[in-house]
């Protein structure tokens, strides 16, 4: 199967499609599942020792967090420090994208900013397994630090895209590697799920903080062993010739580049129809653990829907590539964007106070439509946005492709945060969601057609 998806590619195409495979496993363990609920039980341990030792002070404060109510307001909270770091991780990787989009543009700079953040990522990935399971403040500096690593290397390696792969082929190569990266997220994730079982149950005598560990250990070593073909095949064919001083001006080149792009309409009204719904889909992706876990949902139940998701998504995104390739990709992710419209409308109704049984089936329900939508989307993105800008600007114009992708999920997690620290309801903070969902629709219907669009340039050119 894997040789008949991946027919008449070449060895530089494979390799990079091969990277999705390797990384995935950093997005699924750290950024989506493991790590979520790792850092949930220890911030929500540390909020209600705080409550308690308040209690011994002040008894009115005390009675505010007692018991059921205690637990259920730390969950909420650490939730809220969850979504509040993941914006921090996204203002800092929006701030750095455009000027790596630069500096990768020179000959000789794309591959060693690309390799130095990839084992920033992996090397904090590891750190993830020794930092002490009671400092939950300095487990989210180091979440973050992997996160920029594994965000700011994705964005050069998004821009690798068209190094490796010509225009007709970037939709099938784009989908395949989000497709493989589905895959290649799950199976350490499948490694990890025993531990985390046996480690659940009273007669085991292992501990969850070992369990957790031994997941990032997993998803540390899945990383660096599957990109070997990438830091080997994948170079840079595309770049301008260094210059003197040619840092500073990478900085300069950021205003120009950003110039160019505000005179290139198709490209712009892309761009922040792209930031819209990206936003919607980093929100969901970021704080799905902490939204299931703050509204009751066990930890194996919120491990085998993610699981499950992952096998959906792996199809689903091949579909989508081949239906861009028969009615153009803006169709395509059109229909992605209500996709979503109706998966956050449905969460809204996921009052934790509703019956668990309720919850859990429709934690699963909107789980499995989100597979449906996410990886093709994100693929597809990543195609349209490669085919419709100048090939020769491909570094500078993915600079602002990875700013704009960065940026989103901060209106997101910040309404998120801020909702939830005002109401203690995880639910009332999806409907900020719905509502950038609705904009990125308005929006993306002045984009234009991606396959009229390249033969009109090709045929001005």
């Amino acid at each position: 199967m894997v040789g008949r998806l991946t027919a008449g590619l070449s060895k530089e195409e494979k390799s990079w499609i091969l990277y999705d495979w390797a990384s995935q496993g950093f997005v699924m363990i750290v950024m989506t599942v493991i790590f979520s609920m790792y850092f949930m039980e220890s911030a929500a341990d540390a909020l209600l020792e705080q409550a308690a030792a308040s209690a011994s002070v002040c008894e009115v404060l005390y009675e505010a967090f007692c018991e059921d109510v205690a637990e259920v307001a730390a969950r909420a909270r650490a939730s809220a420090l969850m979504g509040m770091g993941n914006t921090i991780i996204t203002v800092i990787v929006g701030v750095m994208a455009p000027v790596l989009g630069t500096l990768s543009g020179y000959k000789g700079t794309k591959k060693l900013i690309f390799t130095f953040l990839a084992y920033m990522g992996i090397i904090g990935t590891i750190g993830l397994a020794i930092v002490p399971e009671h400092l939950w403040w300095l487990l989210m500096v180091i979440f973050i630090v992997a996160s920029v690593g594994f965000s700011g290397s994705n964005k050069i390696y998004d821009a690798f895209l068209v190094d490796v792969s010509p225009k007709e082929n970037m939709n099938k190569v784009s989908t395949l590697g989000f497709g493989f990266a589905y895959v290649g997220g799950a199976l350490p994730f499948i490694l990890s799920i025993p531990f985390v079982f046996w480690a659940s149950l009273e007669t085991s005598g292992m501990q969850l903080v070992t369990a957790y560990r031994i997941s990032f250990w997993f998803a540390a070593l899945w990383w660096i062993g599957f990109s070997i073909p990438m830091f080997k095949n994948v170079k840079q064919q595309i770049g301008v010739d260094k210059e003197v001083h040619y840092v500073r001006k990478s900085f300069i080149r950021v205003w120009t580049t950003f110039l160019d792009i505000k005179n290139h309409k198709p490209v712009l009204l892309f761009l922040v129809a792209f930031f819209l719904y990206s936003d919607g889909i980093g929100t969901v992706i970021r704080m799905a653990i902490p939204y299931g876990t703050a509204i009751g949902l066990t930890q194996m139940n919120l491990m085998m829907v993610l699981l499950v998701t992952q096998f959906v998504a792996f199809p689903c995104a091949i579909i989508y590539g081949k239906m861009a390739d028969r009615v153009g990709a803006k169709k395509v992710l059109y229909f992605g964007i209500f996709t979503y419209v109706i998966i956050c409308s449905i969460a809204l109704l996921m009052h934790p106070d509703r019956n668990p049984l309720f919850l859990s089936i429709m934690f699963w329900s909107l789980a499995m439509l989100v597979g449906t939508a996410q990886g093709g989307m994100q693929a597809l993105s990543r195609s349209y946005f490669g085919r419709i800008i100048p090939k020769e600007k491909s570094n500078e114009y993915f600079g602002f492709y990875n700013i704009f992708g960065r940026f989103a999920s901060v209106i997101g997690t910040s309404f998120y945060t801020g909702v939830v620290f005002l109401t203690d309801r995880p639910h009332h903070g999806i409907a900020v969601v719905v509502v950038v969902f609705i904009a990125a629709a308005i929006v993306f219907k002045y984009v234009p057609d991606d396959r009229k669009y390249v033969v009109e340039q090709e045929a001005t050119n």
